[in-house]
């Protein structure tokens, strides 16, 4: 059936998420009948070396399993393409404009899609804000409790949700561990739900329910900590506007392959967090719950995934 790549680990803190989906995707692969070769790009010190490596295997395509950092934000898209190597999922441009939650947020607005309050802050205005009081401000246009997230980061690393204004300056020092700048978000009450687009076709509303707390890196990646409904039980005119904005979304990007597009639901209108153009493809994935609610094995997924990249022009 030809010979697949699958990349996987990496260097972002995303890392460990990244070895799990690799792991469980090479798995898959080969119980399809695919020969399949796992590289950890974290073992190259050259992205010209990475290269060399993929290409002497001469492989159908790449399946990425990265997530974060270079392996998701367009520099190593950018790389394979200028190789002539086929990859799953988006290209440079389209996963560079994922990656930037500020970004993102700016082209959802002009596509009039409903996004939180957000502000931008950089690492160097800390030092404006010293004292509490000096946060009232982000407080009086965003509320309470404000999201506080990486920029450009996935799978809720460093994110957090504050709750009191004592607790702001700590959770951007937090966020800026794995960003040069951090969004302050709006928290939207209410539900949090997703939706896969595969080769721009829309898959099933999910929804993701923590038992506790929110959906922080605990409770999306520890078995038990979240209840997961697909589809979700929600009224058939609130899941069609959701994959419709996501559709819409898909192109504005211009996404490729697959992705994952996230919103939260207040009962009475829907807004847009963020693209995830690398969906994890873990026993806890998102995705893979999509596709099954549509009845597809995530075999079938892979295997839909390759059909869609192999027959790809880039």
């Amino acid at each position: 059936m030809g010979k697949i790549v699958v990349l996987k680990g990496g260097l972002s803190p995303e890392r460990e998420v990244s070895l799990v989906s690799g792991a469980e995707i090479a798995s898959a692969l080969k119980n399809m009948g695919y020969s399949v070769i796992e590289i950890d790009p974290a073992d190259y010190s050259k992205v010209s070396d990475l290269l060399s490596a993929i290409q002497y295997e001469q492989p159908l395509l790449v399946f990425n399993g990265l997530h974060g950092g270079s392996g998701e934000n367009g520099e190593l898209q950018a790389a394979l393409s200028l190789a002539g190597i086929k990859v799953t999922g988006s290209g440079f441009k389209a996963s560079c404009l994922s990656m930037d939650k500020y970004i993102s947020k700016l082209i959802a607005s002009a596509e009039g899609i409903p996004v939180p309050k957000y502000i931008l802050m950089r690492e160097d205005l800390l030092e404006d804000y010293q004292e509490t009081e000096d946060y009232s401000g982000f407080s009086s246009q965003l509320g309470l409790p404000i999201i506080v997230k990486p920029n450009d980061a996935g799978s809720s690393v460093g994110i957090s949700r504050v709750e009191c204004l004592e607790d702001l300056k700590p959770a951007v020092q937090k966020a800026l561990q794995y960003s040069q700048s951090v969004l302050l978000e709006e928290y939207i009450p209410g539900r949090e739900l997703t939706v896969t687009i595969i080769d721009a076709e829309a898959y099933p509303v999910v929804e993701i329910i923590p038992l506790e707390g929110w959906y922080d890196y605990t409770n999306k990646y520890t078995h038990g900590k979240t209840k997961y409904e697909a589809p979700a039980q929600i009224d058939d005119t609130v899941a069609k506007l959701l994959q419709l904005y996501a559709l819409r979304l898909w192109k504005a990007f211009g996404l490729s392959g697959y992705a994952r597009i996230d919103f939260r639901y207040d009962d009475l209108k829907p807004y847009f967090l963020e693209v995830n153009t690398l969906p994890g493809m873990t026993s806890l994935s998102l995705t893979p719950m999509a596709a099954k609610a549509a009845g597809m094995s995530f075999q079938d997924l892979l295997q839909k995934i390759i059909t869609v990249t192999a027959k790809a022009g880039r």
